[in-house]
């Protein structure tokens, strides 16, 4: 052992002491005519992960030169008035002389009025598909209007979904460290005019964390010009109940030091309308009672989030970034009318019952970042140590009555209790990373160790009346301690007309859940290996094929472990299970590219004992009980096509299709625990218009229509949905004012009915959150506004596991 480390270290000293020689790139810009283009910008970017290295601008005879490159894969591309070459893979070894890159200017001018605006553009790179937005008409709403116009992002229910998972949101690369809600307000407050790009990577590589499976990256640009800007931001909403959200963000950067403080406030009023229904069954399945029950929630709330950045360059070795981000929700108020009516087989009234349920809710989520870089002697080499602690408390008081009455109206009887529930959660998280060029390839390694501390609580009690579902027993205190070894590694190689990414992560996770008052204790001690491949070929300019490859797991969340019931009434209620397990998931991917504007996908997902959202009804106590639960087995497939492609100048269209299957075996526990299998097979369909309605490029127009025949949420199978969205934006005085309005599901077709229908189980539900609305938006820049963003958010994957009790 000894003599293995001894020769790491030698062979670390040795790549230390490396000095990379330095190239040079030489080459012409022209257009398809031939004609040098002077003044064109020059980019030079990392082939990984498409990150800037250098750039320069072609003279008056359209030649460009960049010098001092290390030996590494590179892409390099030419822009000129928002058009762009097609970017160039390079394996830098030696001096190049390119000769010319083409940009294909065509036609670009209405009535002889250059149009400035640029289009939105996908790039395929070998672990993801770049969305690239940077001064086009997408960046001019929010983030999160961003990444809902992304191919192949679905928004089911305010979740962010690619393929039937949940996406994780990330800002260059780091983890944003909010859960649910949090994260909507988060990016809906944050500009989307300083991102660069969204990075769709549906198998995240072995330096992303494991748990979960796609990931959306949000990239910002680069600060190049020092000095101060600032922004102020905001929003009017227009739906049942009118609200509105403000944001300001403040940048100042020398040559040193860069900070970012961005602080935004949402106060809003929501009303959604329920509507659930259940038929009860007897032993030979015949309906024998049905419940109709409509529910009506307001919940009012005002949350305050706060983001701070500093980035300080103590050399040229040197490094510091400290990151912070904190939320406050408190004092939010959920008033929950709920009316049903019990009929008989015949469908003549039986009975009623009324239940009133108010609910108070707190959330405090404070996260803070420190991370340290030093940059070896050796060109692109260096070493990073990151740092992370997260405190997440939520308070849940509620309070519920119901009255029970006959079929004439005549009072029966009531019941009624109080519930205290209380969450702590801290996170505490080290990591190491070591990444070189060695040769032409690149490789990294890394090792990180995670620290969960959870404790939950929920007390029942001033019980009135009596109901057989809810009692003071219930009452319990949960604790979690989870641990988390990691480590990978990972390199990339090219070749002239190939490219491909190796790696492979193992965790060890120790894990144990205690319910003090079940008096029980469930424990979880497993190592896996995490491997993940990507090859990308491409024969020509106008043809690339690429293959992908990875293994993720899905840890459960927190809340869902926690053995309490959270009612809506005493007939129907959520309900933890402290019993559920990791899940592992298998992901396999094939693309075909052609003139970077058609893109083909097949992929095969195995979901493995997929952790999903199950209801079962109990037909003999006549309740609704929800739950997570392993299912037994999960897997879908299906083929994509996105479609980018500028039809005339003034209008870009932006098209992607889904035709899929999705099936999930699991157990029907009140169905004498027998194997059900769910399976749909559906189409998902974005049609986006990017109209430029002006000469000079500042107004213009968006035209998005969403359409989703079918999809398995859980038990249920969801029927179709549409949606109809028309936006327009207007900038003023060279870009210092952004004005924008939108109205989304213009139709009020974006509201689907799901339903659980096998066996001896009938149930439905649909849901009617304030889908429909008009949005006026603004933007205000002030300072030296051409700065660019350097927002970032912290990079812990753990608490993307913190749910927020919306």
């Amino acid at each position: 052992m000894k003599l293995t480390i001894s020769n790491v270290v030698l062979v670390l000293f040795v790549m230390h002491g490396l000095c990379a020689q330095k190239y040079t790139i030489t080459g012409k810009v022209v257009d398809e005519q031939n004609e040098t283009i002077p003044y064109a910008n020059i980019l030079l970017l990392q082939a990984m992960d498409s990150t800037f290295v250098k750039g320069t601008s072609s003279d008056d005879n359209g030649f460009f030169e960049l010098t001092g490159i290390e030996p590494d894969l590179y892409l390099l591309q030419a822009s000129y008035v928002g058009r762009g070459s097609e970017p160039r893979a390079l394996d830098i070894s030696s001096d190049i002389s390119l000769g010319a890159l083409i940009i294909a200017m065509g036609s670009n001018e209405l009535d002889e009025v250059v149009v400035v605006a640029q289009r939105p553009k996908l790039q395929k790179l070998p672990d993801r598909l770049v969305f690239s937005v940077e001064n086009t008409v997408v960046s001019q709403g929010s983030s999160w209007d961003i990444l809902k116009s992304t191919p192949g992002v679905i928004v089911n229910q305010n979740e962010l979904m690619i393929r039937g998972q949940n996406a994780t949101v990330y800002l260059n690369d780091r983890k944003v460290q909010l859960s649910g809600q949090e994260v909507q307000d988060l990016l809906q407050g944050l500009s989307g005019a300083n991102i660069k790009s969204v990075e769709v990577i549906a198998n995240p590589p072995a330096s992303y964390d494991a748990e979960r499976g796609p990931v959306l990256n949000i990239v910002t640009s680069k600060n190049i010009v020092p000095g101060y800007k600032g922004s102020i931001n905001g929003n009017y909403t227009q739906a049942v109940f009118s609200k509105y959200s403000l944001g300001t963000s403040h940048y100042y950067k020398t040559d040193k030091l860069n900070l970012f403080a961005n602080y935004s406030i949402n106060p809003k009023k929501d009303l959604e309308k329920t509507k659930k229904g259940i038929h009860f069954m007897d032993n030979t399945n015949s309906v024998f009672s049905q419940w109709d029950t409509d529910y009506n929630q307001v919940e009012s709330s005002q949350s305050h989030n706060g983001s701070f950045v500093l980035d300080f360059d103590i050399d040229d070795r040197n490094s510091l970034n400290f990151t912070s981000n904190v939320l406050f929700n408190l004092n939010q108020e959920q008033q929950t009318n709920l009316e049903t009516l019990m009929s008989n087989n015949l469908g003549q009234l039986d009975s009623t019952f009324t239940t009133q349920n108010n609910a108070d809710m707190d959330n405090t989520n404070l996260a803070f970042d420190l991370s340290y870089v030093y940059k070896l002697k050796k060109e692109g080499a260096q070493i990073s140590a990151n740092g992370h602690y997260t405190y997440f408390t939520g308070d849940y008081f509620q309070n519920l009555n119901t009255n029970y009455f006959d079929a004439g109206g005549a009072f029966l009887r009531d019941f009624g209790f109080d519930s205290d529930s209380k969450q702590d959660i801290q996170i505490y998280t080290g990591q190491l990373d070591y990444s070189t060029p060695i040769g032409n390839t690149s490789f990294e390694t890394g090792a990180k160790i995670s620290v969960i501390d959870s404790e939950s609580s929920v007390r029942f009690f001033n019980f009135s009346g009596n109901d057989d579902n809810v009692d003071a027993s219930q009452s319990d205190q949960f604790l979690y301690d989870e641990k988390v070894y990691a480590a990978y590694f990972s390199f990339v190689k090219n070749w002239e007309k190939w490219s491909m990414k190796l790696g492979v992560r193992g965790e060890l996770t120790e894990a144990e859940g205690t319910s003090l008052t079940l008096n029980q204790v469930n424990s979880q001690d497993f190592f896996e290996p995490f491997p993940s491949l990507y090859v990308l070929y491409s024969p020509s300019d106008k043809h690339s094929f690429s293959f992908d490859f990875g293994r993720n797991v899905n840890r459960p969340k927190y809340d869902d472990l926690n053995p309490f019931r959270f009612f809506y009434n005493e007939n129907d209620y959520e309900q933890g299970n402290p019993t559920l397990r990791p899940s592992f998931s298998n992901n396999f991917n094939f693309n075909y590219t052609l003139n970077s504007e058609y893109f083909f996908d097949v992929y095969y997902k195995d979901n493995g004992s997929n952790i999903a959202y199950l209801v079962f009804q109990d037909n003999d106590n006549q309740t609704l009980v929800e739950l997570k639960q392993n299912v037994l087995d999960s897997k879908s497939y299906g083929l994509d096509f996105t479609l980018s492609k500028g039809i005339i100048p003034a209008w870009f269209l932006l098209a992607y299709t889904s035709i899929f299957h999705e099936e999930e075996t699991f157990l029907a526990e009140q169905s004498g625990n027998v194997a059900f299998t769910n399976e749909v097979n559906g189409v998902y369909a974005y049609l986006s218009n990017y109209l430029t309605l002006s000469q000079d490029g500042t107004f213009t127009g968006e035209v998005t229509a969403t359409y989703i025949s079918k999809f398995l949420f859980g038990s249920y199978v969801s029927d179709e949905q549409f949606n109809l969205t028309v936006g327009l934006r207007k900038t003023l005085f060279d870009n210092k004012i952004t004005l924008s309005l939108a109205a989304e599901d213009i139709l009020e077709k974006y509201v689907p009915t799901y339903r659980s229908q096998y066996l001896n189980q009938d149930n439905f539900y649909r849901r009617r959150p304030e889908t429909q609305f008009i949005r006026f938006g603004f933007t205000y820049n002030f300072g030296n506004f051409r700065l660019e963003d350097n927002q970032r958010a912290i990079d812990k994957k753990e608490r993307e596991r913190l749910q927020s009790q919306d």
